[in-house]
């Protein structure tokens, strides 16, 4: 959205591993991370790990220029996928920046800065909906009625590819089935799950009865 070119970042770069945490959701801003190499996940924490993943970023790009660009604290949490490189702008250094930008091209960038940031608002406040809620609902999207009554779902996607379609870590959405499946609301193993009480996975999911 925005040419790195533009500012005066500093020659001397930053490095972290994976898993190291980049930015903390709320987070108020006095610097704007340039990611020169490597990926970054954007999503939720809880209890210092990756529980929601709302994207993925690779680098050359901005981490937080829409927050910084609206004033705002950082919207999500950022958490090294893979090893990184990045570079720091003091606010004040980006700020001075867009406003000698000319204005119409000040416009469209708050304009495209507010947007992603009410997307990316959006996205979060979906998580306040419980994960096993939006797996439940993703299952009995996905069944297929067998003839004695019960429903069944075929994962045609790694697990890892469901889990970033729902917003979770792969590793809630493996307890998530271990869950559902200790309480007998799933059963089977591998790539064919059995849904054996549809109308209690409906409850869970907060559907109408009747799916």
């Amino acid at each position: 959205m925005l040419s790195s070119t533009l500012f005066p970042l500093s020659s001397e770069a930053e490095t972290a591993v994976a898993g190291d945490m980049l930015r903390q959701r709320h987070e108020r801003l006095d610097s704007v991370l340039h990611l020169d190499s490597g990926r970054v996940v954007l999503g939720v924490c809880e209890h210092g790990e990756l529980r929601h993943r709302l994207g993925l970023v690779e680098g050359p790009c901005w981490l937080d220029a829409a927050d910084a660009l609206l004033g705002k604290h950082c919207a999500v949490d950022m958490v090294a996928e893979t090893a990184v490189r990045l570079r720091r702008l003091p606010l004040a250094a980006f700020q001075q920046g867009c406003a000698a930008l000319p204005e119409p091209a000040r416009a469209l960038l708050h304009d495209m800065a507010a947007a992603c940031r009410r997307q990316t608002d959006l996205a979060v406040s979906r998580l306040a909906q419980d994960a096993e809620a939006r797996c439940a609902q993703w299952l009995l999207q996905h069944a297929q009625p067998e003839p004695n009554g019960t429903l069944r779902v075929t994962l045609q996607e790694r697990k890892r590819i469901i889990a970033a379609q729902l917003g979770i870590a792969p590793e809630t959405f493996s307890r998530i089935l271990r869950h559902l499946r200790e309480h007998g609301l799933i059963a089977g193993t591998g790539n064919v799950l059995n849904l054996p009480q549809p109308h209690a996975l409906q409850s869970v999911a907060g559907v109408t009865p009747g799916f």
